[in-house]
């Protein structure tokens, strides 16, 4: 019996034996690129700029005996300058020849012919008619310049056209190797897009015979099924990974044949719980109209307390307030004292006022959540809070902390009421330093806010949470009692909790939990802080 080959493994085995293919020609394509680049590096770089001194060096030797002429007639040290320059061009045009020709032996050796050929000119004609008109023998000096001399020269020109001619041949036969590669290069493109129209028309003709056409069957024959005619079975066909499914779709009627009856038995059931469904639905209307109702009387005391009780109550301060300073000194110490509770009273009644309004609003007029960058957070509470940390010469430090969904201007009042409470609480033996420090635990950032102040007692860790809950008198420390309250507010309506740690040795340290921001592109077992380094720090000191 053979076996069926599955879609999967004929798609598999037509792609890697294009992926071989291309792979195959891909290797040629690179070895003879890489073949072709590095004729046209020594075309470039060797044998153009050999090309070029050639050339130069035959200017230079005709400024030696341009020059070593001039002196002859002249016996004026001034026309040996192009004789001088010329050879000393004709040194380093010698040496760049020997070094950009040593892989080419035949124009290596004629350039060391070429050396010699100089050589044994400036030897036999140069120097001699240098040192003869320099000796006061201009006439011997102008006999060295005869026919022999001349053959001489015409046979160092004669080697530096020969070196050129060998240059223009080393050029045309990198050119001719270069034009060739170009063209193995072009067919094997045209290869590789011939392998990859192949394998498409194959992989077309794959799909017709074995994808489409069984498809098609297929799906007629669970139209039909699907139209009501449920006793028809469906028959597999095509490449194995179909029949299954054939098989899996019978299976399928089957069990819509059998749990049919069950439907139509429990639809009498159904029809007496539409009732009772009906009667929750009509309780579930009634208790979202009176959470409708109950959330606009909050509304309206949100606007009575902003509005119709700070009206008189501030009327209330100012007037004790005028009778404080006009009255001041004029009445008797029990009557200035009243005042001063007055004043105090009502500056209170505002505050309390206005943070209970703060309070209420969290998570009520609130805009959409976006990604709040702790790190800007804690500099706008730094910029805050100033005044009173410059004033204790306190420390703001914070380090590593992410980015987390939330409302920038709930996170900075949770912030600020955290390190406002931290300078207040503060040791009076030492200057404050508060720290603010993240970690990643699970799917949550844990963010703690540790300083160095009194502390606060383990059996009052839930106490302070309670709205109006104070644990020193007022005359001690100034508040309202609600900022702790507000604080757990604000960072349950973001989905986090936040608790007192009573396992410090000194000072307080609340922690409480974000949850973090997914990041697709790291791991979320194993994360690091978003927009800080581990080891940068921020730290601000009067």
């Amino acid at each position: 019996m053979s076996i069926r080959w599955t879609l999967r493994a004929r798609v598999v085995s037509l792609v890697a034996a294009v992926a071989a293919a291309l792979i195959l020609l891909t290797g040629l394509s690179f070895y003879l690129a890489k073949d072709g680049q590095a004729d046209n590096d020594l075309l470039i770089e060797t044998v153009q700029p050999a090309r070029i001194d050639a050339e130069t060096l035959t200017a230079a030797m005709l400024d030696q005996e341009t020059g070593v002429r001039g002196y002859a007639l002249t016996a004026d040290r001034a026309d040996l300058r192009p004789y001088l320059a010329g050879r000393a061009q004709e040194a380093r045009l010698l040496t760049g020849l020997r070094r950009n020709l040593s892989g080419f032996p035949g124009a290596g050796e004629t350039v060391g012919r070429i050396a010699s050929a100089a050589a044994g000119w400036r030897a036999a004609v140069a120097e001699p008619l240098i040192v003869s008109v320099g000796a006061g023998d201009q006439a011997a000096g102008q006999r060295l310049v005869n026919d022999s001399s001349r053959q001489q020269f015409d046979g160092i020109r004669a080697l530096i056209r020969e070196l050129q001619s060998e240059l223009i041949r080393i050029r045309t036969e990198l050119t001719g190797r270069l034009q060739e590669a170009r063209e193995a290069l072009l067919l094997l493109l045209i290869v590789a897009g011939a392998v990859i129209v192949t394998a498409g028309v194959a992989l077309l003709t794959l799909m017709s015979r074995l994808v489409t056409r069984p498809v098609v069957d297929l799906c007629g024959q669970i139209r039909q099924v699907a139209a009501g005619d449920f006793i028809r079975e469906i028959h597999e066909t095509g490449p194995p990974e179909l029949a299954r499914l054939a098989a899996d779709v019978n299976g399928m009627r089957r069990r819509i044949v059998h749990d049919l009856a069950q439907v139509r038995a429990a639809r009498g059931e159904v029809e007496q719980t539409g009732a009772k469904l009906a009667e929750l639905n009509e309780q579930l209307t009634a208790q979202a109209e009176e959470l409708a109702r109950s959330n606009r009387d909050l509304e309206q005391f949100a606007y009575v307390a902003s509005h119709d009780l700070q009206e008189p109550l501030r009327k209330v301060a100012s007037f004790c307030q005028l009778l404080q300073r006009r009255y001041a000194g004029q009445l008797d110490d029990k009557a200035d004292q009243y005042i001063a509770f007055a004043v105090d009273g009502a500056q209170r009644m505002q505050r309390l006022i206005n943070d209970l309004l703060a309070f209420s609003r969290i998570g009520r007029a609130s805009n959409a959540f976006v990604d709040v960058d702790l790190d800007l957070v804690m500099g706008q509470v730094n910029e805050q809070v100033d005044e009173a940390r410059s004033a204790n010469g306190a420390a703001l430090v914070w380090s590593g902390l992410p980015t987390v969904r939330g409302e920038d201007s709930l996170l900075v009042t949770l912030f600020a009421n955290l390190v406002g409470n931290a300078l207040k609480f503060r040791d009076p033996e030492r200057p404050p330093r508060i720290e603010v420090t993240a970690r990643r635990d699970g799917d949550d950032w844990e963010i703690a806010v540790a300083d160095n102040g009194i502390g606060i007692g383990a059996e009052y860790a839930d106490k302070v949470f309670v709205i109006f809950q104070r644990l020193h008198g007022r005359d001690a420390y100034p508040g309202t009692g609600i900022g702790l309250a507000m604080v757990k507010k604000i960072v349950e309506y973001h989905g986090g909790r936040i608790w007192l740690d009573t396992d410090v040795e000194s000072g307080a340290t609340f922690r409480l939990t974000m949850p973090a921001v997914p990041d697709p592109a790291t791991d979320p077992a194993n994360p690091q802080p978003g927009a800080a380094s581990h080891n940068s720090v921020e730290e601000f000191a009067a």
